[in-house]
C-alpha cells in the first residue's frame, strides 16, 4: 500500500474523541485489545480513553512517518462484523468519522475500509460529503433498497454514481423477481410486456380493467424512462460531461424509491 500522508494532530484528536467518547466509544479493555491486535503500543494506558488513543496513534504515526497504521487501526475498529445487529450505531459512527476524515481526503466506506476522496477545505464541505444527502433521503423515507445500493457514494455526496448505482438496483430486483437475465429496456419489456401469452411475467395489479392496464403500462414505461434517462446516460457518457445536482439526485432517488415500493407489491404470474 502506498504511504498515506500523516494526519494532522487536530484531525487525529477529533477522530480519537469519537472513538473514545465516554458514552458511545470503545471501552478501556477494547482499546487495549485493538491496539495490541494492530501492533500499536499503548503508550499511556492510565489516561482518559480519547487521550490514550491519541497518544498511542500519534506516537505510531510519528515513528512510521505516515498514517498507514493509524488508518489500519480505524478500519480494524470499524470492521462491520463487530456491528452485526447494531447497524444504526455503525452508520452514525461512520458518519461522524467521515466528517473528520474528509479534511484529510479520506472516507470510511460501508465495508469498513478507508478510501481516498476529494479533500474538504471547510466544515460545510465535510458535513455535506458525510451525510446531508443521505439525511434528506431518510427524511423522505426513501426505500432502503435504494440506499443500500449507493450508501458509500452518498457519504461523499457523489451524486453521479449515487444515481447510477441506485438505478442498477431496480434492474437487480426485476431479475430476482422474474428469473430473467437481461437488462435495461429489454428486461422491462420481458418482465411487464403482455406478449403472445396475453399475460406479463410480473404484474402491478390484476389488469382487470382499462384503468389497471393503464397503471401497469404507465409504471412499466416509467421504469424504461428511468433506465433511458439515467442509467444508460451515466453508463456511456464521461462523468465530466454529465452533471447531477443535489436536487436532481434527490428527485431521481425518490422516483426510484417509488418504483421499488411498487415492485415490492408486484405479483409474479405463471408465465415461464
Amino acid at each position: 500500500m502506498a504511504a498515506i500522508p500523516t494526519i494532522p494532530d487536530p484531525t487525529l484528536q477529533a477522530l480519537c474523541d469519537v472513538l473514545g467518547a465516554t458514552d458511545t466509544g470503545l471501552t478501556g479493555t477494547e482499546i487495549a485489545r485493538y491496539l495490541g491486535e494492530c501492533g500499536i503500543e499503548d503508550v499511556q494506558p492510565q489516561i482518559t480513553k480519547r487521550n490514550r488513543l491519541f497518544q498511542a496513534l500519534r506516537a505510531r504515526q510519528a515513528a512510521d512517518r505516515c498514517a498507514n497504521n493509524v488508518i489500519g487501526f480505524l478500519a480494524h475498529v470499524m470492521a462491520p462484523v463487530r456491528y452485526v445487529g447494531n447497524r444504526d450505531f455503525f452508520e452514525k459512527e461512520r458518519e461522524r468519522l467521515n466528517v473528520i476524515l474528509a479534511f484529510s481526503g479520506l472516507s470510511l466506506k460501508e465495508d469498513g475500509q478507508v478510501a481516498h476522496v476529494e479533500r474538504a477545505t471547510n466544515l460545510s464541505e465535510a458535513e455535506i460529503r458525510a451525510g446531508v444527502l443521505r439525511k434528506a433521503l431518510l427524511e423522505r423515507k426513501v426505500h432502503p433498497d435504494v440506499i443500500a445500493f449507493c450508501r458509500s457514494e452518498l457519504l461523499v455526496d457523489d451524486y453521479f454514481h449515487a444515481v447510477f448505482e441506485a438505478t442498477k438496483s431496480v434492474a437487480e430486483k426485476l431479475r430476482r423477481q422474474t428469473g430473467l437475465v437481461s437488462d435495461g429496456a429489454t428486461l422491462v419489456d420481458q418482465a411487464f410486456g403482455i406478449g403472445s401469452s396475453g399475460h406479463p411475467r410480473l404484474a402491478f395489479n390484476s389488469l382487470s380493467n382499462e384503468s389497471e392496464k393503464s397503471e401497469h403500462f404507465g409504471l412499466m414505461n416509467l421504469i424504461k424512462g428511468v433506465f433511458g434517462a439515467f442509467r444508460n446516460t451515466t453508463a456511456h457518457a464521461p462523468r465530466v460531461h454529465w452533471h447531477v445536482s443535489e436536487q436532481d439526485a434527490l428527485d431521481v432517488l425518490t422516483t426510484l424509491s417509488l418504483i421499488h415500493r411498487r415492485l415490492d407489491g408486484a405479483v409474479r404470474t405463471h408465465i415461464p
